[in-house]
């Protein structure tokens, strides 16, 4: 059941947190260009967006090194209507799922929904279910939100302070390297 306004019949805008990440293409373009979508979807606010960080993949190693960042929105959305619009922006910017943890021109992820666990698989787990294991997700995500709290693991800030940070760097620092606008990317994956 969602919250409304008092005294208007909109829904009250719920805080979620959403990774992004890009190995093909022009990576930085296209997390750039997701920022700006975003930013112009209906009932999508951004409301804060990390540094920019480069990582070693996980899982499919044998790939280009990743590109990630963590977006703050406030939305009045239901979580599977957000994530809908999500994969919109996934299909627009070219992504082809051929295999998974494979390469990608750009994936979002639903980390974090109004402090909600929501268990639909396996088309929606929120939390993300390897967000709190994640460094290449908890560094961003700290820089944004340290206290969040996700449920069944706790604060952000401290699961990135356990995390290990190998194989994660600071590539460029926010609000610089998402200001600029782009054009999404033209090519499949």
């Amino acid at each position: 059941m969602s919250r409304v306004r008092p005294g208007s019949d909109e829904p009250a805008p719920v805080r979620a947190y959403l990774g992004l990440g890009a190995n093909l293409g022009r990576p930085r373009e296209q997390l750039r260009w997701a920022v700006a979508a975003l930013a112009q979807e209906p009932g999508i606010t951004v409301t804060g967006v990390a540094s920019l960080y480069g990582s070693r993949p996980v899982g499919v190693t044998d790939q280009p090194d990743f590109l990630n960042t963590v977006v703050a929105v406030d939305t009045t959305l239901p979580p599977g209507q957000l994530l809908d619009r999500m994969l919109e922006l996934e299909r627009r910017a070219g992504r082809v799922r051929l295999r998974r943890w494979g390469p990608r021109t750009l994936d979002i992820d639903l980390l974090w929904y109004g402090g909600r666990v929501i268990h639909d698989p396996p088309r929606l787990i929120v939390p993300h279910p390897r967000a709190a294991e994640r460094a290449f997700v908890l560094i961003p995500w700290a820089e944004l939100a340290p206290g969040t709290v996700v449920p069944g693991h706790g604060r952000v800030a401290d699961l990135c302070a356990a995390a290990d940070p190998s194989g994660v760097w600071l590539e460029e620092p926010a609000p610089a390297w998402w200001q600029r606008q782009e054009s999404p990317p033209t090519s499949g994956e």
